[in-house]
């Protein structure tokens, strides 16, 4: 990223010296007619919040639409909520299990559904390329089967029932998805 700004820097109309992201900090000005830019001493920068963006009764109503989900799974059919198991079951069948494994994968893709025909659709972009996102999915489909779970299943519900299994599978999931948003943001630069 740094390296990006450098270079966007050196280009434009208002150049500056490419600057060591050690020292200082390029912050990029720009207008409609031109692109001004400055060294900025890390310290000077502060992180904003998006206080219209914050939207915490939607994240409160869904985490309790998750955790009734989940209790419900767990209490009638002793199963859990882990979206690689329950997948993952219906690729390998055994009698008498695909119906509520089809059931619960048919309410995750009508769900968004019926939400977007009583509101709007959310919009997302995705800026990686399709290699990315496929060896991504394969990474995270290799990882979930040497953890033995996923997030979902390790981190919904395994923590909510004090499992030292899903503890540590957990803080592996987080600590290995900072450690690569870190390194494609900042060591790679992508």
């Amino acid at each position: 990223m740094q390296k990006m700004l450098n270079e966007r820097c050196r280009t434009s109309r208002h150049p500056i010296a490419p600057v060591d992201s050690h020292l200082a900090s390029v912050l990029l000005l720009t207008d409609e007619n031109s692109t001004h830019c400055a060294a900025v001493p890390p310290a000077l920068l502060t992180m904003n919040i998006d206080w219209g963006a914050f939207t915490p009764w939607s994240a409160v109503i869904g985490g309790a639409i998750i955790g009734v989900a989940a209790a419900m799974l767990a209490l009638v059919n002793g199963r859990v909520a882990g979206i690689s198991g329950i997948v993952g079951g219906l690729l390998r069948p055994r009698g008498g299990d695909l119906a509520w494994r089809f059931a619960f994968i048919a309410g995750l893709v009508a769900a968004p559904s019926m939400y977007a025909l009583g509101g709007t659709w959310l919009s997302s972009t995705i800026e990686a390329s399709y290699p990315s996102l496929i060896a991504a999915g394969l990474l995270v489909g290799v990882g979930t089967r040497y953890a033995g779970g996923c997030t979902s299943g390790h981190g919904v519900c395994g923590l909510s029932r004090l499992s030292p299994r899903s503890l540590v599978a957990t803080l592996a999931f987080m600590a290995a998805g900072c450690a690569t948003v870190y390194v494609v943001r900042h060591v790679i630069g992508g």
